[in-house]
């Protein structure tokens, strides 16, 4: 009898039915255990890395483009550079060939036939100076732009459709060379139009993804540029010295593309639009999130009262010097370290990219460090992003005079150059941060207007150097450059010093709907609609009022 009422039994829980377990495969698993915001990470830092390579490739290619009329003569220097006349080439020999580029005399290993065909271009020194500087000049112009259009269209399609952009042009760049030097030119000035657009564009996205305890390192992902910087001189070198050059602009065109495919498969605007974000992730992203952030996209940029704010001028200042300092060790230290401590091109890659590969690092711990110390409420928010953009421009401008000073101490001045450019990236834990701090709504256009400020510093600065060095062998005039680009960083700080702060500005914040007003306490302010009760009806809280009366 038991056994039959438990047969039964077993036969009526069979008839029940059974919930349905969605299945979950192993890739999807493993997908959500990954969080949103750290695939946004790792896609800012790529992103940046691959932007920084298509933007710099030419300037070491230019080396391999460029046969110079005065090519074949001896130039006479403190480095006794021997230079030969190219001997005939037969198949799988190595020859030493000698290029004459902006007036400086430069050894470049060639390979074989193939690679003597690619140097054909004879482009003088301000041709080649005007391919350099035109991506510079579309690139401050555009910033504004790219505050704007995220404003309408959005992080993932601005940031993504202006990578595709310039990695089209890099896969066009040699046929443009066939051509004329004029449509590289062209090209590069599209390049720096589109590469202008990212900035505003990720700025804009942080507000809506990263708790504010988390954006001090999430802002470490930009220096993904840094390793972009370190990865370019030995990857270009290496290409050119067994492919050639065109195969340079094909190999970072095509990085470029296949990043953007990822992009457009795992970006996304905000956490409520992500297909596969954990409700757990959300949930926390919405409680630590501003609901003022939440309600800030698409909203009208006060441009009148960005412009006038003192705060985004004591950022888009601060970082005019720390651009500054910045690209004297990026345009005019690769000059310094060959025509002054006289080393060959691949010396002179190695040691001028790698301490932007150690930047990166530094910049990862800088901004943990800034979390930490707001997490624990050592310091306030404010003075967190003081001491950091103290560290990025007081520390590198002392140590850029030393390095004028110390003259020929090649060791010496290799150790203070590493250090230097180590901790310029700790103004992303600084005034790059807090551009976020004031105004989470309006990140993107406020970043606009302070890179059009402080990326003027890009033009200014090689100008400066180009007026100041007419003899690049002359260590005295060196010594000027680098005063000066210790003054332009420790002076602009000060005004940072003065009118830097960390409070959210009150333009801010979305215009209210002039239908709602103040007296309306069904209205919820911030561009939320207002509720409206139809005659007649009532809430629970009537029916309890007319129970008590």
């Amino acid at each position: 009898m038991g056994r039959n009422s438990l047969r039964m039994d077993e036969k009526e829980v069979n008839f029940l039915p059974k919930p349905k377990i969605p299945k979950v495969g192993c890739f999807r698993a493993i997908c959500d255990r990954i969080p949103a915001r750290l695939v946004l990470y790792f896609l800012s830092w790529s992103g940046f890395l691959v932007s920084f390579v298509m933007r710099n490739d030419i300037n070491f290619a230019l080396v391999a483009m460029v046969q110079d009329p005065s090519a074949n003569t001896t130039g006479s220097d403190h480095c006794n550079t021997l230079v030969n006349d190219v001997p005939s080439l037969e198949e799988g020999d190595n020859y030493n060939y000698t290029l004459s580029v902006a007036n400086a005399t430069t050894t470049v290993l060639l390979d074989g036939p193939a690679s003597i065909d690619d140097i054909k271009f004879d482009w003088d020194s301000t041709v080649q100076a005007v391919i350099k500087s035109s991506f510079y000049w579309c690139y401050v112009l555009s910033q504004v732009v790219g505050g704007v259009a995220t404003q309408y269209f959005g992080t993932k399609n601005v940031f993504g459709w202006s990578q595709f952009l310039t990695a089209a042009c890099s896969l066009l760049i040699p046929h443009a060379a066939d051509l004329h030097y004029g449509a590289v030119i062209l090209l590069r000035s599209v390049q720096g139009f589109a590469s202008g657009l990212t900035w505003p564009a990720m700025y804009a996205i942080v507000g809506y993804w990263i708790p504010p305890v988390e954006r001090s390192r999430f802002m470490s992902s930009f220096q993904g540029f840094s390793i972009g910087i370190g990865l370019t001189y030995p990857l270009c070198g290496f290409i050119i010295a067994h492919f050639g050059w065109r195969q340079v602009f094909y190999t970072t065109g095509t990085i470029g593309m296949v990043w953007c495919v990822f992009w457009y498969l795992l970006a996304y605007n905000t956490p409520q639009e992500h297909p596969r974000i954990t409700p757990e992730e959300l949930e926390y992203i919405e409680l630590n999130v501003s609901e003022d952030i939440k309600n800030g996209q698409g909203m009208r940029v006060p441009w009148r009262r960005i412009f006038t704010s003192m705060p985004v001028w004591a950022i888009g200042l601060t970082t005019f010097g720390r651009i500054w300092v910045h690209y004297t060790f990026i345009m005019s230290g690769p000059e310094y370290m060959q025509k002054i401590f006289c080393f060959d091109i691949q010396q002179n890659g190695l040691l001028s990219g790698a301490p932007f590969l150690c930047s990166y690092l530094s910049s990862v711990l800088f901004c943990y460090v800034a979390d930490l110390l707001m997490d624990n409420k050592t310091l306030t928010l404010t003075n967190v992003r003081k001491l950091f953009t103290a560290l990025s421009q007081i520390v590198p401008g002392v140590l850029v005079l030393l390095v004028g000073y110390l003259g020929y101490q090649i060791v010496t001045v290799l150790i203070l150059w590493f250090i230097a450019v180590t901790f310029i990236t700790a103004s992303y834990a600084g005034a790059m941060a807090n551009i976020v701090d004031i105004a989470p709504n309006l990140a993107g256009p406020v970043l606009a207007f302070a890179q059009t400020i402080h990326m003027t510093a890009s033009f200014l600065q090689p100008l400066v150097t180009g007026f100041m060095v007419t003899d690049s062998q002359n260590i005295n005039q060196w010594l000027h450059v680098f005063g000066v680009s210790s003054v332009v960083a420790i002076s602009t700080y000060l005004i940072y010093q003065v009118f830097g702060t960390a409070e959210i500005q009150s333009w801010n914040y979305p215009v209210p709907d002039p239908e709602v007003t103040s007296s309306d306490d069904s209205a919820v302010i911030a561009n939320q609609p207002m509720i409206k009760v139809e005659p007649g009806l009532k809430f629970d809280d009537d029916d309890d009022e007319d129970d008590d009366d």
